[in-house]
């Protein structure tokens, strides 16, 4: 496969990641599937916002890139044939590198808030987070120190755990394109009887 058609395939899976990551943030806002009167019973990491920032806004920026970088030329490059497309290879490099930040960001903001815990009201009567170092990842019976939100520890898991998993095959599909984009770079256009990238 070309590199650029290598790429299109890379945006294309990142565009849906990104749509997903989007989402689940959004649902992070609604704790056990229903709406909180109070925004400060949400747990911190949901206003962090990984995966509206990290693995949703800031992967537009690669994810577009990749989609058009088939039929970009960068204008020619001095009249000579397909270094325009070399340098667009070149520059998707530094776009998958803003796209591992984005998704690496997210991914920090998983981990955290699945060690962490969700927020929400103890036993004493106070909202705070009941947990240590994810100690109710391996002892549910922990989970009954949470009275409210109804489900949120399930649901916070859940769906930072999909963050997680997103923010990982972003990093990879990111990491694929820098060797892409390299080769693109170095080689030129695919080794194809035609030469297109």
């Amino acid at each position: 496969m070309c590199t650029g058609g290598c790429a299109k395939c890379l945006g294309t899976a990142l565009l849906s990641l990104s749509t997903i990551a989007f989402l689940c943030n959004i649902l992070l806002f609604f704790p056990g599937g229903k709406e909180i009167g109070n925004i400060n019973r949400l747990s911190q990491e949901v206003w962090f916002f990984g995966g509206i920032l990290g693995s949703g806004f800031m992967m537009l920026f690669p994810a577009n890139m990749f989609l058009d970088l088939k039929n970009n030329d960068c204008c020619g490059c001095c009249g000579i044939k397909s270094c325009g497309k070399r340098f667009a290879m070149f520059s998707s490099i530094i776009f998958a590198a803003i796209g591992l930040l984005g998704a690496g960001y997210s991914f920090i903001i998983s981990v955290t808030a699945i060690r962490k815990g969700p927020k929400c009201l103890m036993d004493n009567d106070e909202w705070g987070y009941p947990f240590h170092n994810g100690d109710y990842l391996s002892d549910k019976s922990l989970w009954s120190k949470c009275r409210e939100p109804e489900n949120v520890i399930s649901w916070n898991l859940n769906l930072f755990s999909i963050l997680l998993v997103i923010a990982v095959i972003q990093i990879v599909l990111c990491a694929i394109q820098v060797v892409n984009g390299l080769l693109g770079t170095v080689c030129g256009n695919c080794c194809g009887k035609y030469g297109r990238i």
